[in-house]
């Protein structure tokens, strides 16, 4: 059985999921693309696995009559979608990501049609942009790490 481990980006909130996750998906609509402040929302079922919050409580919003969508209260970051037929979890709150490729897209009525042209776009690593944003060279991340910790944040970030 495979275990996969995530949270926010602050760490308040952790997770674990134990089992197959096959359905992993990105939805267009209008709603998912306000609760996540981006031109669709990755998610990952998680029904038919073993969930569970390891870390914090996320706070929830009830975005219809049938939906609520998890998030953390201290740093924002997207986690839940939760509906009657299951929960999924927001794809880029997994510690690696890249795990779960989408297989299908819903709510394509809400599809911004730029978004099938993203790839053809120039690209330019991060330190690339030095020179206009000199900050970047010396930035430090406070963001949770990618992996479990016993607390967070540690001593030096308190």
């Amino acid at each position: 059985m495979t275990t996969y481990t995530g949270g926010c980006q602050c760490g308040a909130i952790r997770f674990r999921v134990s089992g197959d996750i096959k359905d992993s998906s990105i939805c267009h609509c209008r709603m998912c693309q306000k609760a996540f402040g981006a031109y669709y929302a990755p998610l990952v079922s998680v029904r038919g696995a073993d969930f569970e919050w390891t870390r914090g409580e996320r706070k929830r919003f009830r975005s219809s009559n049938f939906v609520e969508r998890g998030f953390c209260g201290d740093c924002g970051t997207p986690l839940t979608y939760e509906a009657p037929d299951g929960m999924a979890i927001a794809a880029g709150a997994f510690d690696d990501p890249s795990a779960f490729p989408p297989v299908i897209q819903f709510g394509i009525e809400g599809k911004i049609g730029f978004v099938d042209h993203l790839h053809e776009l120039p690209g330019h690593r991060t330190e690339e942009d030095a020179q206009a944003a000199p900050f970047l060279l010396e930035l430090v991340s406070y963001q949770h790490p990618d992996h479990e910790t016993q607390a967070w944040p540690p001593k030096e970030l308190r």
